[in-house]
């Protein structure tokens, strides 16, 4: 039996590239262990029949964008995001593509922080693009509340919160709010100061009892499961 080595140093027997090169190659999921794919450069190998996969490129990964449907009153210090977050709670069902990689759980930024006590739809990414996207539109983009309430609403309460409307000396603004059940209160709003949705609901008579982010712009959360995450789909835009 061989004496076990660096799977980046078997990679660099095999092929003759640099150090780098095979860390890159490693990394970005192109090296197989007897068929199966490890992304660790460390990974220790003696035997087994280590393969680079065709159309490999030497390149660092490509910065991704992970979407989380986040429990009701879930953590959301770094380590339990960690928990949330792990190649064991990805979404069987994810359409985006996307091949999971080690290196994508690596330096994500959370952006657009949920209402206070709110669930639904969490936000994290690698991509400075996509940071500076909802940094600099955060005032454009359309949020989309699920909000259960209590309570008996005014019978206009509606037709003011669609015209905006002044509540205890706050002014109000107007949102597209609209009833999905007897309990349950739709309000797009577009990036919503900490406790406006409290405000809005108080203002017609109603009592927030829960919160859940529906969708940010143009991204939905659509079916995704309360606890798993999926990767951001090369054709969706907020």
């Amino acid at each position: 039996m061989s004496e076990a080595i660096r799977l980046s140093r078997r990679l660099i027997e095999l092929t003759g590239c640099s150090r780098r090169e095979a860390e890159l190659y490693i990394e970005g999921g192109w090296v197989t262990v007897d068929g199966e794919v490890v992304d660790v450069p460390q990974f220790k190998v003696a035997d087994q029949r280590v393969e680079l996969l065709p159309g490999a490129v030497a390149e660092p990964l490509a910065p991704i964008t992970l979407l989380l449907n986040l429990p009701a009153g879930a953590r959301t210090d770094p380590e339990a995001l960690r928990e949330l977050l792990r190649p064991e709670t990805r979404w069987a069902e994810d359409p985006s593509g996307q091949r999971l990689l080690r290196g994508h759980f690596a330096r994500l930024t959370a952006e657009l922080p949920l209402q206070r006590g709110a669930s639904g739809l969490a936000i994290f990414t690698q991509d400075w693009r996509t940071q500076r996207k909802l940094k600099a539109d955060a005032g454009k983009l359309e949020q989309e509340y699920l909000v259960e309430v209590s309570g008996q609403p005014m019978p206009d309460g509606l037709e003011r919160l669609r015209r905006g409307h002044v509540h205890k000396g706050r002014t109000l603004p107007p949102c597209k709010a609209s009833w999905q059940s007897e309990s349950r209160l739709r309000l797009p709003l577009k990036n919503p100061a900490p406790g406006l949705v409290e405000a809005l609901c108080a203002s017609i008579g109603l009592r927030v009892e829960a919160l859940k982010r529906l969708r940010v712009g143009g991204v939905p959360m659509g079916k995704l499961p309360v606890g798993q995450w999926r990767y951001l789909g090369p054709g969706e835009r907020f």
